[in-house]
């Protein structure tokens, strides 16, 4: 089976070296959009703006060239998208351009739309009844509790995979579920989305905690009832509220909520510094899925009537609405409630 991913950044190029080091030389291969940034990691065997230090496998394959990327694979190998959800709109629709087959397609994108609050599965769909001039594709989400350093180092790590195609399942573990990762599969493409994106803005509040020297009570208040937010989130949309107790739940919530690694907790540390946002962007050097996806979370839970205060704050935060010492105010200032 031949796999290309689309998308040479830290988590793209991870992805690419764990495929890399089970499957045939040769046989994946990393797309990236500058021919540039291509011969340097093809000169260094190495990512040096996005994974420096880690030495990518000799079998990896690299192409600058979208249509030839798209075009090596047949209907039974696999395409990843491993672009921001920013990014993710344009690349299926150029992919689906290409393609005189049918494709097997997943992504690791996580968030909504900034501008729809559409799901990814929702914006591939959209793009396919544009695109796809009558083939029906297979898709799904590959999502789990995974820093790319780790991964890219070899360090253990679970995901989950979630489709509707069994056989997509079965081609996402085949790919990946090698040496010291494990790929467990899921039918809740919803509940695994929603959970991806929710989890992001949940550890922006929880880094804005640690910023303010909250305390660990604090830390654990805001997961707990940032898990129950999530978790009517999923239900309301039409997921499994199950699946938030899972890797792509309260495993990713866990990990980016408290990891040193996490870009959406140090949004947050930096925030109660008392530093702006665009200065934190700016330094971050990576994208930080929770800014773009707050208010989108804020927009979709208003549509569906479901109640999310600690979401709803967070976005009145990167909006500059209110500062971080006065969202947890408001928050400890509610009403009580029936847990």
């Amino acid at each position: 089976m031949k796999v290309t991913l689309l998308g040479a950044g830290a988590w793209g190029t991870a992805m690419a070296a764990q495929a890399a080091r089970d499957i045939q030389e040769g046989e994946v291969c990393l797309w990236t959009r500058s021919p540039q940034q291509l011969l340097d990691i093809q000169n260094n065997l190495e990512n040096r703006a996005y994974l420096p230090g880690i030495r990518l496998p000799d079998g990896l394959k690299f192409e600058s060239d979208f249509s030839a990327a798209i075009k090596r694979l047949s209907s039974d190998d696999l395409l990843v998208i491993a672009t921001p959800i920013s990014g993710l709109a344009e690349t299926i629709a150029q992919a689906l351009k290409v393609a005189a087959h049918p494709l097997n397609v997943i992504w690791l994108s996580k968030g909504l739309e900034p501008s729809t609050a559409l799901l990814p599965h929702q914006i591939v769909e959209r793009e396919s009844n544009i695109h796809s001039h009558g083939i029906t594709h297979s898709y799904g989400a590959l999502s789990g509790p995974s820093f790319a350093r780790e991964v890219g180092e070899g360090m253990p790590c679970a995901l989950t995979v979630a489709s509707k195609s069994a056989k997509l399942c079965e081609k996402v573990q085949e790919a990946f579920h090698y040496g010291n990762m494990r790929v467990y599969s899921s039918d809740d493409l919803i509940g695994v989305e929603l959970s991806g994106a929710v989890k992001n803005v949940l550890a922006i509040a929880a880094g804005i905690g640690d910023g303010l020297s909250l305390g660990l009570n604090a830390r654990a208040a805001v997961l707990t009832r940032g898990l129950a937010e999530m978790m009517r989130l999923v239900k309301a949309a039409g997921g499994k509220s199950e699946t938030c107790m899972g890797l792509t739940g309260v495993g990713d919530l866990i990990l980016t909520a408290t990891g040193d690694l996490s870009r959406n907790r140090r949004v947050g540390l930096e925030l109660a510094a008392g530093k702006s946002l665009p200065a934190i962007l700016s330094s971050l050097g990576h994208v930080a899925e929770g800014v773009l996806c707050a208010s989108a979370v804020g927009d979709l839970a208003s549509r569906l009537g479901v109640g999310m205060p600690i979401t709803a704050m967070m976005g009145q935060v990167l909006s500059g609405k209110l500062k971080p010492q006065d969202a947890i105010k408001k928050l400890m200032g509610r009403d009580p409630k029936i847990e």
